[in-house]
């Protein structure tokens, strides 16, 4: 058997090692210049307190595996994530948890003598419904007296995003699709309110650390004399930690963030809908779901219910922040909600555009949800329904679809401030320009509703 070995594009930076496919199974080496490193991570009893405590991704090492390059000390197979994310496309609970792994990490790390050479968000996912390190060389042993390196990247990661959504805008988040290494913190600090100078750990780690960061920008810093003991990084972490676990988003309105409480449907229409989709999701049987303007991901349950890994992406932060802290406070451990613009989805960014996929890079799925969607896409956006039938095409194998016919008085509110255009938008252009790409499997009507539920499967997948 010819092994094909492929690397991860957006892992490269690293000197310590990189992570690679073989036979489309992920490994990561570990090079010879990490090797004292990894080998007191295994041995100090840090891996085993962190992977038993679910805040490291566990790994076995798999020696049967050939070296990529000759600097190869050991090559292990870390558990893989069913679906990666970034911080762009998290909530603000979401970052807000992430953060709160990392500084956990870190004194855990600290208490068996090592430390946290990275704090990039890049590094933590969401895993069985909660944040996770993946990246297992992200420690380096503790030398006394030496400073915490990645000071600034936490601060520039998370600090900075979470405190320019509390206190400034809760979409301020996608600045993070500009910076790739964190928010600037002179940029922060510009943006963030004048009051916010009060608050004792903003003042330092934000404004404070800007002008730092500015004032030593072009001379040479010798960090052997910055000496800072164990005690005082461990003060530094407990600040922080305190300060973003307290860190709470004011009451915000979104249009999307209320709509399950104003939708349209009578209670046994939204029965019949929810029974019509779990119908559908079993006659599939897909081991994967991606719900396309899930809202507070009510349908997504269905599928995750079910032992469904489902990925519930909307574009209003509110809808994903409730969506997020109702799976939290249930322990749902297959919904992974992320914020996404189906218009303006994230694109591929960084080095060569190759370093942070683009949604579709990271599909295709079994199977795609998009219900009350289409006319978001077609009358709000303009979007021929051809085009959007192409789009979902890319992206499953199969799909549910709901149909909302231009009567229907949600779809009758995106027109009351515009012209209607839209002589295409009917039921039979829709299924004409669907069935190009997608086989028309079934379709029920809703009950006490105009509203149509088709199940299609993908004509090219």
């Amino acid at each position: 058997m010819t092994n094909i070995t492929e690397k991860i594009s957006g892992s490269f930076r690293d000197p310590s090692g990189f992570l690679f496919r073989q036979n489309g199974i992920l490994y990561r080496q570990i090079n010879k210049s990490y090797k004292e490193h990894y080998d007191f991570l295994m041995e100090s009893g840090l891996y085993k307190e962190l992977t038993d405590k679910h805040l490291l991704i566990p790994h076995k090492e798999a020696s049967e595996i050939q070296a990529v390059t000759d600097d190869c000390y050991k090559i292990i197979q870390p558990e893989e994530i069913r679906f990666i994310s970034y911080p762009y496309g998290w909530c603000f609970s979401e970052l807000k948890d992430a953060a709160l792994t990392t500084l956990e990490i870190q004194k855990i790390a600290l208490e068996h003598n090592m430390i946290l050479k990275d704090a990039s968000a890049y590094n933590i996912q969401f895993h069985q419904g909660k944040p996770i390190l993946i990246d297992t060389l992200s420690f380096e042993k503790y030398e006394e007296g030496k400073p915490w390196i990645a000071y600034r990247q936490f601060c520039q990661h998370f600090l900075a995003p979470l405190s320019l959504m509390r206190y400034k805008d809760i979409r301020l988040n996608q600045l993070l699709k500009i910076y790739l290494d964190g928010i600037p913190l002179d940029l922060a600090s510009k943006l963030l309110p004048k009051r916010t100078h009060l608050k004792f750990s903003l003042l330092t780690h934000i404004h404070l650390h800007a002008k730092t960061q500015d004032h030593y920008a072009n001379k040479a810093v010798d960090l052997n004399k910055k000496r800072i003991s164990k005690f005082q990084l461990l003060a530094l972490t407990d600040n922080i930690h305190s300060f973003i676990k307290n860190l709470h988003l004011p009451q915000i309105k979104t249009e999307w963030g209320e709509y399950t409480d104003n939708t349209n449907y009578t209670d046994e229409a939204h029965e019949d809908k929810k029974k019509i989709i779990e119908k559908f999701i079993s006659e599939t049987n897909p081991k994967s779901v991606w719900d396309l303007g899930a809202n507070t991901g009510i349908f997504s349950n269905i599928s995750a219910q079910k032992g469904i890994f489902t990925v519930s992406f909307d574009i209003d932060p509110i809808a994903v922040e409730k969506n997020y802290l109702r799976c939290k406070e249930t322990g749902e451990k297959n919904i992974l909600p992320l914020i996404s613009d189906l218009t303006n989805p994230a694109p591929s960014i960084g080095w060569e555009n190759k370093e942070r996929l683009s949604i579709s890079e990271r599909g295709p799925v079994d199977l795609i949800m998009a219900l009350a969607l289409i006319h978001h896409l077609a009358i709000s956006n303009n979007t021929p329904l051809e085009k959007i039938a192409e789009c979902f095409s890319k992206l499953s194998k199969n799909l549910i679809i709901e149909w909302v016919p231009k009567e229907d008085s949600n779809a009758q509110r995106l027109l009351r401030t515009r012209e209607d255009i839209f002589k295409n938008y009917n039921q039979e252009t829709f299924e004409k320009s669907f069935s190009k790409f997608f086989k028309i499997k079934e379709r029920c009507e809703i009950k006490e509703s105009k509203r149509v539920l088709y199940l299609m499967r993908n004509n090219g997948i």
